[in-house]
């Protein structure tokens, strides 16, 4: 399985991709990786997940839109365990774009509030690293709110 490497002022964070649970969002995040829309961009959110993306950002569009569906009852069923990746939306559950976050924690009462947080990727559980990075990223935020901290460029592998 392929997976995008979020460098950011923290350190990396490897996010294995599950395109078994979530093809058309894997796809999608695929394409805005490749277009580059997350260089640059920031975590800016810290309470029970850690948010990413393009929130503030004046600079920054997303150039796909609204992912066209919610797979989060589709495929595979991942839950909104710590260290999975899940796209981002309102309280409408077609909506999701280009925001996602990490929960911190287990969060399965995201698995179906608002249509359910689609998870579409994971930090594997022996990737050290990974690990300190996320911890380190909402250890920071917590301590000083409003503070973002960078994501210097995303890539795929």
């Amino acid at each position: 399985m392929s997976t995008i490497t979020l460098q950011t002022t923290e350190g990396p964070i490897n996010l294995k991709l599950r395109p078994d649970a979530a093809p058309i969002t894997v796809q999608y995040i695929i394409k805005l990786v490749q277009h580059g829309l997350y260089n640059n961009s920031n975590f800016y959110r810290s309470d029970f997940v850690i948010q990413c993306g393009t929130h503030g950002l004046r600079n920054k569009t997303n150039p796909l839109g609204d992912i066209p569906a919610n797979e989060t009852h589709t495929n595979v069923k991942v839950s909104n365990t710590r260290g999975t990746a899940s796209i981002a939306h309102f309280d409408v559950p077609d909506n999701g774009n280009s925001e996602f976050f990490i929960n911190l924690q287990t969060n399965s009462h995201l698995d179906t509030v608002y249509g359910g947080y689609c998870v579409f990727a994971q930090v594997e559980e022996n990737d050290v690293n990974s690990w300190h990075t996320v911890d380190a990223i909402a250890k920071k935020i917590k301590a000083n709110p409003g503070m973002h901290v960078g994501i210097t460029k995303a890539t795929l592998s």
